[in-house]
């Protein structure tokens, strides 16, 4: 993109101002970009595991390299402070801490992390670290995984262990990132690792993954210094209905139940939703809800962070046909315990490379909700889009409809801040272009293309875009 360009991108619209300090981040997690799964004592993760296993991963892809940040990661923080972005959300792997999930700690693996955040602090870049992207050492998940109570405690533990390392110079750290995912795609529907299928699983996961968060956030606060924020991040989505048909009203309030408020009411609230626990009896007892459980899990935090790619369009399914598939393209079945009367009609949507509808309003929609329902200041911790990208003879990657997805879901953001939702700042998803778990090297989701054969780094037309943005706290309207 020329300075003609950027200046045409800026001058021809009504340019919307963002609030003052608002963090412009980019974001990437371990497994995805790291490589290096054999090196410096880095022990095995489910990952590993499952993108071994035949069949898991479209290509038979691995992270076993991907993008090779664990030995470009300097380069990479230079492309950061290139783009302007005052912020990197990472996560720690970790496998690469504790090899074995607890006991005897990684030294080598503490000290890359350290100097990660020595070179982002030295490029003037605020580090925010999450605690786990999904890379449970396959040791844990040997011994039941996060259907074992006693990975909750373990993670605690690891959390203390980063803590003392890194709390010096970090101090925004997320526990989980979508523990959604990690329960319902990993235990219920096996498109994720470890590749269980299991109602029953997929719940107590769930609930085994927000002890290990309140856990946390009780164990950190004793190390931190006391200026640190603390938060979870979340992907909740707005779940419409198909129609306003009673039973299609029906299908979609299971749906919010599970993507939502099956974590934000006991997160902010201390309790499950009752709705939920009835619909889901005939998959599990919940007997693995302890007494004290709830209470640990509604343990104070500071900020709340969302994840926001696509609304969810639900109706009642009354067994015939097919049921379609969910906004994120997993399908249905176990996906949704205690869900076999809904469906997922298709709707005319534009849509990403992944096949989610891209719907901007969705994202107003999310916030205000959340404002309303479970206040607390919020920070974007992923937006973003795959599609197909191409590299020119030119060296170039146009990618105008990834620019436009970025420049509509920042619109109704800014509606979402001017209608009053205390949002603190945006990380875009993703800096580079990764392993995108289940569809491998399939997908392309970074503002930077990677060669994954020569691991050359061509910085798209979106990066720039989004560069001008972070650069100037503005954009033009759409």
């Amino acid at each position: 993109m020329t300075q003609i360009e950027e200046r045409d991108q800026v001058e021809s619209r009504p340019t919307l101002r963002f609030p003052d300090r608002f963090v412009w981040g980019v974001a990437t997690s371990a497994y995805q970009i790291e490589g290096a799964v054999a090196e410096d004592g880095r022990g095995p993760s489910i990952w590993d595991t499952f993108s071994h296993t035949p069949g898991k991963v479209v290509g038979g892809d691995t992270g076993d390299v991907a993008a090779d940040h664990y030995h470009r990661y300097v380069g990479d923080v230079r492309l950061m402070a290139d783009l302007g972005v005052t912020s990197y959300r990472f996560s720690v792997a970790w496998p690469r801490i504790l090899p074995s999930g607890s006991g005897a700690v990684n030294r080598a693996g503490l000290d890359f992390y350290s100097r990660l955040v020595d070179e982002l602090l030295n490029h003037g870049i605020t580090p925010a670290l999450t605690l786990y992207h999904w890379d449970l050492p396959q040791a844990l998940q040997d011994q039941g995984g996060w259907t074992n109570r006693a990975t909750a405690q373990r993670f605690a533990e690891y959390a203390v262990v980063v803590a003392r390392e890194l709390g010096d110079r970090v101090n925004f750290w997320i526990t989980l990132n979508e523990p959604w995912c990690a329960a319902f795609l990993g235990y219920g529907a096996g498109v994720h690792a470890p590749g269980h299928t299991d109602s029953a699983e997929a719940l107590t996961a769930a609930h085994h993954l927000l002890l290990a968060h309140g856990l946390a956030v009780q164990a950190l606060g004793s190390v931190l210094p006391p200026d640190c924020q603390m938060a979870i991040t979340l992907n909740p989505a707005v779940a419409r209905p198909a129609s306003l048909a009673e039973e299609d009203v029906a299908a979609a309030r299971k749906v919010d139940g599970l993507q939502n408020r099956l974590w934000l009411d006991p997160l902010f609230h201390g309790t499950y939703p009752q709705d939920v626990v009835n619909f889901t009896s005939k998959v599990t007892d919940w007997s693995f809800v302890r007494d004290n459980d709830l209470a640990v899990i509604a343990t104070p935090f500071d900020i709340l962070g969302v994840n926001y790619y696509n609304p969810v369009i639900v109706g009642h399914y009354a067994g015939s046909g097919s049921r379609g598939r969910d906004g994120h393209g997993q399908g249905t079945g176990e996906t949704w315990p205690g869900c076999p009367d809904i469906q997922f009609p298709e709707w005319p949507f534009r849509r990403t490379a992944m096949g989610w509808p891209i719907d901007p309003s969705g994202l107003y929609e999310l916030l205000i909700r959340l404002n309303r329902d479970y206040p607390r200041p919020i920070m974007i911790t992923e937006n973003g889009a795959a599609f197909d990208d191409v590299v020119t003879d030119n060296n170039r990657v146009r990618d105008p409809a990834r620019a436009a997805y970025i420049q509509e879901h920042l619109a109704a953001l800014h509606q979402a801040i001017a209608d009053g939702v205390d949002v603190r700042g945006y990380y875009l998803w993703s800096l580079i272009d990764n392993f995108e778990w289940a569809y491998g090297y399939s997908r392309r989701f970074g503002i930077v293309y990677v060669d994954f054969e020569t691991q050359e780094r061509i910085i798209k037309d979106s990066g720039y875009f989004y560069s001008l943005v972070a650069r100037t706290n503005t954009i033009a309207a759409p």
